[in-house]
């Protein structure tokens, strides 16, 4: 086979992919001798293609399962794609707007048909992404949590809370999204800080002297209030307690109410009760029995409870109740004040808290197992330090609303018989009420939380409630790899579920990984154009190059950034493996390995220390989820210690197809494939075949530690690997012609005798990679020469005839003064009071970083004039 100059990933990647899709290497036979290793994936949302985040959160995935299959696993990746309700509800309906229209003109059944097909088209890009990215997913089990299955699962589920308590309906405070329609839960909503105001408004007294000031940042929900509310201590209303005033425009009277949860230090210390409208203030009307009353509605209007104000949005009939106040006298004063303005995360719009009849799931029972769990360390989080986050939300937990008024997702199985009253929770829709027999049936026309679904993914996707095969083979999963932002919409929730329903863990291992920003450190956003496509970057630079660099970035590290350049470093270590394969592709035919080696070398024992070293790193850092570590392993090893040096070392062996030779560098060069086809699974699987060493990469077992009898001759070699950086190292610093022969002196009294005869027998290696000619020893440091040492060497480098002493020292001087001059901007920089105040954070690093640099330059330098005197 041709050996291309150029690795060109375009031609490979597909046709590497379609030979394992053909050989169905990513199925999992049901293998009773083999042990299991199971990851479900965090199903994508159907909203739309693959961002960044996803290529970072399935190449990790991807690379535990190939780890694994090779480590003689049988391994199942579980593949799917979540319905995503209310997000799918907004791309469709923004779709709509653009025909003018909204879901409303479709109906039901028109708009769940668009969904379906919106599914069909999403869910086709996504596999087809995750196929490109090089996902070993088995195919052949795909789910979607609305098809059959998770629909049974979900029916089940619902059932089983309800006939078990823990579903109920009730009327509570939710947050309703105006624009979406729909009920979202507290996880669904951003807080943000804005400058707002604070009004305070009198309430007249009834029948009375002293008229009570409240303050309100929302004067619109007083349409609503039910009662003004004082704290008990609080010694300014302590005579108040009791009596009414008159609610300002509605003319209505209201009680003055105590209430140990008033802050006396906000406002006035007085504050409007308007129980259908805030949280808090439903919790004193229940205590208080207080009425409530309803007067903004799911359209963010006023409501008719709210008198002549009906039919204004919130915002108007904001303006128009403070213009009124103000004729009658009863605004006193407003000041400015920062408010926490609650937005729906998905379209922006603030969210309005509302009095709704709403489904909710108990949550205080199902949290305890949750949190056992964890604490006892049946679950594990990688880092630790996302445990607290999931076990403080847990704590502090309350019932879950799991209801939503929108059309894409699970209907609640709930029917009303319209002719006896009678409910029913069925796992199959009804023909006629159990109760009366009558056929006038009603569904519950709200869906379930898409989280709902998504909470039994782990054993709804193998089949749960039926007793499947595999179910009784492949659960529970092992791992779970996600991003911090879903450890409480997701994690927590799926922990809860499989100990409730399947009284196991759904996995033992949480791995969190980083959140990928944008290069100017933004959170990355397609809405905002802030991102960068995966689908672009494995056009341009191969799936393998971002599998590495994404990897690589991965350091178990809270975010990082990331952006198209970085892409680079994958690229160029995918050239390096593939150059050093051409390299070596006239000399390992498929037998190289198989000769039998005669004696090792010592460069041949260092480079097996090296790499059973490297295995020991890799295995290490695969099982503690230290991604970014096994990259770099990987990395130095077979760019530096494998190319750099032991081929450089053994190249005339290799050229003289020296038979230990070869089958030291076929060993250690297939290893390194095997090691490396996790995180590059393309490129290692297409040169694993074109040296024809079997049919895949992926038939192979894991690599073992290589036999051998290691001797202290390892650390000669490393002595001398290290005497060949320092000279290099000089000749950099001194500009010294790489052609240039150099005399290497060694000080015998300073350097082992073993490594003074090593030195010697390899003369040819410090000859062909240091250019030396000579070695010689001297007790003594000669004039002018530089000098290198380590606690087992010394040596030196006479100069004097190497290069012109006299101008290299003005070159040297000149280069000191310069430097000088600029670290004294930089530190006049740096304690300049106002430069500090005003500058970046990210200038101030940079400048650090230039003193640093600058600083270790100077020293070097100054050294390196050490050597002319």
């Amino acid at each position: 086979m041709e050996f291309e100059k150029v690795y060109n990933p375009k031609d490979i990647e597909k046709r590497i992919y379609s030979f394992w899709e053909e050989n169905r290497y990513y199925h999992a036979q049901g293998d009773l001798t083999k042990k299991k290793f199971v990851i479900s994936i965090p199903p994508p949302n159907i909203t739309g293609s693959l961002h960044i985040g996803h290529a970072l959160n399935n190449t990790l995935q991807d690379i535990l399962i190939r780890k694994k299959k090779m480590a003689g696993f049988e391994t199942l990746w579980v593949p799917g794609t979540d319905h995503a309700s209310i997000g799918t509800h907004n791309q469709i309906e923004k779709e709509l707007k653009k025909e003018g229209k909204t879901r409303f003109d479709l109906g039901r059944e028109g708009f769940l048909k668009r969904a379906w097909q919106w599914k069909e088209k999403y869910e086709k890009t996504i596999i087809n992404q995750l196929k490109a990215l090089g996902c070993l997913c088995d195919w052949e089990r795909m789910r979607f949590t609305m098809d059959e299955t998770c629909s049974r699962a979900v029916r089940e589920a619902f059932c089983r809370y309800y006939e078990n308590g823990l579903i109920y309906r009730d009327y509570r405070i939710i947050n309703f999204c105006p624009r979406c329609k729909t009920a979202i839960s507290d996880l669904e909503v951003k807080t943000k800080e804005i400058a707002g105001r604070l009004w305070f408004i009198r309430y007249p007294a009834a029948g009375g002297k002293s008229d009570v000031i409240v303050a309100t940042t929302r004067p619109e929900t007083m349409l609503g209030d039910t009662a003004v509310a004082v704290n008990p201590e609080d010694e300014r209303y302590k005579k108040l307690i009791g009596k009414k005033v008159i609610l300002p425009l509605m003319n209505r009277e209201i009680p003055i109410i105590a209430d140990s949860r008033v802050d006396k230090e906000f406002g006035t210390g007085a504050v409007k009760v308007t129980p259908a409208h805030d949280p808090v203030d439903f919790e004193i009307g229940q205590a208080h029995n207080l009425p409530f009353i309803k007067v903004i509605d799911e359209d963010a209007r006023i409501t008719k409870e709210g008198g002549k104000y009906q039919g204004l949005i919130r915002e108007e009939a904001r303006e128009k109740i403070l213009e009124d106040l103000k004729k009658e006298g009863l605004l006193i004063k407003e000041e400015n004040y920062s408010v926490p303005l609650k937005t729906c995360v998905r379209c922006d719009t603030p969210t309005e808290p509302l009095l709704s009849l709403q489904w909710f799931l108990r949550m205080a029972e199902l949290a305890k197992p949750a949190i056992w769990a964890v604490e006892e360390g049946a679950v594990k989080f990688v880092p630790e330090r996302w445990q607290k986050v999931y076990l403080d939300w847990l704590r502090n937990i309350k019932d879950w609303c799991i209801s939503r008024q929108l059309w894409w997702g699970h209907r609640i199985p709930v029917f009303y018989c319209l002719d006896c009253n009678e409910i029913m929770a069925l796992r199959k829709d009804p023909n006629d009420c159990p109760r009366c027999k009558g056929k006038n049936i009603k569904q519950d026309e709200d869906i379930l939380d898409t989280w709902f679904s998504s909470a039994l993914w782990p054993f709804s996707t193998l089949g749960w409630p039926e007793n499947t095969k595999d179910m009784e083979l492949y659960y529970p999963t092992d791992v779970l790899i996600t991003d911090p932002d879903i450890i409480f919409l997701w994690v927590a929730r799926m922990v809860f579920s499989s100990l409730y329903f399947i009284k196991k863990i759904p996995f033992h291992t949480v791995y969190i990984h980083s959140t990928v920003l944008s290069q100017k450190g933004e959170r990355m956003s397609r809405s905002r154009g802030i991102g960068v496509d995966p689908n672009l970057l494995i056009e341009k630079y191969g799936s393998d190059a971002l599998r590495f660099t994404l990897t690589y970035l991965e350091t178990q590290s809270q975010s990082f950034r990331f952006w198209e350049e970085r892409v680079v470093l994958g690229r160029n270590f995918a050239n390096k493996v593939w150059n050093s394969a051409r390299l070596l592709y006239p000399y390992l035919k498929k037998d190289a390995a198989s000769l039998c080696p005669n004696q090792f070398t010592a460069i041949d024992e260092w480079i097996i220390h090296q790499f059973n070293n490297l295995l020991k790193d890799v295995n290490r850092n695969l099982a503690n989820y230290n991604f970014s570590a096994y990259a770099a392993a990987l990395y130095n090893f077979f760019w530096h210690t494998f190319c750099d040096w032991y081929l450089e070392f053994t190249k005339k062996r290799l050229q003289e197809k020296d038979e230990t030779g070869l089958w030291v560098i076929s060993l250690i060069f297939k290893n390194c494939l095997k090691l490396l086809h996790p995180i590059m699974p393309f490129l290692t699987e297409e040169l694993w075949q074109r040296f024809n060493f079997s049919k895949s990469l992926l038939e192979e077992k894991w690599p073992e530690a290589i036999p051998a009898t290691i001797s202290e001759r390892v650390e000669l070699v490393s002595a001398m690997q290290e005497i060949i950086k320092g000279i290099r190292a000089i000749r950099s610093e001194l500009n010294i012609n790489p052609k240039t022969e150099l005399l290497l002196l060694i000080n015998p009294l300073l350097t082992r005798k073993p490594l003074i005869e090593f030195l010697r027998d390899n003369l040819e290696h410090l000859a062909s990679l240091a250019k030396v000619k000579e070695i010689a020893l001297t007790e003594k440091r000669p004039p002018i020469s530089s000098s290198y040492s380590t606690p087992t060497f010394e040596f030196y480098l006479p100069l004097a005839e190497i290069i012109d002493v006299k101008k290299e020292r003005e070159r040297i001087e000149k280069e000191i003064a310069q430097l000088k001059q600029e670290l004294a901007k930089i530190e006049s920089h740096l304690r300049d009071e106002e430069f500090l105040k005003k500058a970046k954070p990210e200038i101030k690093i940079r400048e650090e970083a230039r003193k640093k640099e600058f600083e270790e330059k100077l020293k070097r330098l100054n050294n390196n004039l050490s050597y002319l005197i």
